[in-house]
């Protein structure tokens, strides 16, 4: 075949290919261009909260101000890199190592509060062993159930998708509790199981299904109306499935509820 030929052939594929594809094209490239400016935003922030030295001193409202929007940042530009993880997923695109998933989730609880409470994220901080952290988290209704055999377990995975995946079940468990939020992790034959429970509204069976899919939410079974645009539980199924692994949901409306994300310790090429 010639190169000319060849070309034409690649141009007609282009001409061929469905708008979607266009769009989807379109929305991952304007994700990846709003990280730049929302980056600058939240260092800006920073900058003016841990430098005062320099920018002089801030009264308790502007204060407040600046870490509520320190937060909302820190949330756009979350869910900027969960979109961005799921077009990678769906593309095929995987960076896998070993980890110690149980050292991520500490570091991802960390994370998740800062983005959802401030202040209580703030008191972790000033802890410099996971002890006397896991303590002050159990005191405020958070507990993690994780065993010593278990702690010490490697998996290979893509850590980033992994993240993202107990990130967004952590928030929802944090954004629906009424007090109490609980993380276990196991490990069972070859796949690491864990589950985030909450004793929040619940979700009655037949809207269970409904909350996994994308830009759909189910108000009814939240005390509070949702802000949010219906993406994290969604986004978490799709990363997780092309993990190879996958989510369930166990729940009835006004007892809480309690995902279960099953992923196998190793990933196998082109299993996801």
């Amino acid at each position: 075949m010639n190169q000319s030929h060849q070309q034409d052939q690649e141009l007609q594929t282009v001409a061929d290919a469905p708008d979607q594809f266009f769009r989807e094209l379109e929305i991952q490239f304007l994700i990846h261009e709003l990280k730049d400016p929302i980056a600058i935003i939240e260092t800006g922030l920073r900058t003016l909260l841990e430098k005062r030295e320099k920018f002089g001193p801030l009264s308790p409202k502007q204060e407040n101000t600046l870490k509520r929007t320190l937060r909302n940042t820190k949330k756009t530009m979350s869910m900027l890199n969960n979109l961005l993880e799921i077009g990678r997923s769906q593309s095929g695109c995987f960076v896998c190592a070993f980890f110690r998933p149980a050292k991520s989730i500490f570091q991802i609880m960390k994370d998740a509060l800062e983005i959802m409470t401030g202040p209580l994220a703030e008191e972790i901080g000033k802890y410099q062993g996971e002890k006397e952290a896991i303590e002050l988290l159990s005191q405020n209704g958070i507990l993690l159930d994780i065993s010593p055999q278990t702690a010490d377990i490697e998996m290979f995975q893509d850590e980033i998708k992994f993240c993202q995946i107990v990130g967004n079940l952590l928030k929802n468990a944090l954004h629906h509790r009424r007090n109490q939020v609980e993380i276990k992790m196991a490990v069972e034959d070859k796949d690491l199981v864990l589950q985030v429970s909450d004793d929040g509204p619940g979700v009655e069976p037949e809207h269970q299904e409904m909350i996994f899919k994308r830009y759909a939410q189910v108000k009814e079974c939240s005390i509070v109306p949702r802000k949010g645009h219906g993406l994290g539980l969604a986004g978490a199924l799709i990363l997780a499935r092309c993990l190879g692994g996958d989510i369930k949901i166990e729940s009835q409306k006004g007892q809480g509820a309690m995902f279960r994300l099953t992923l196998p310790l190793k990933l196998e090429i082109g299993e996801g």
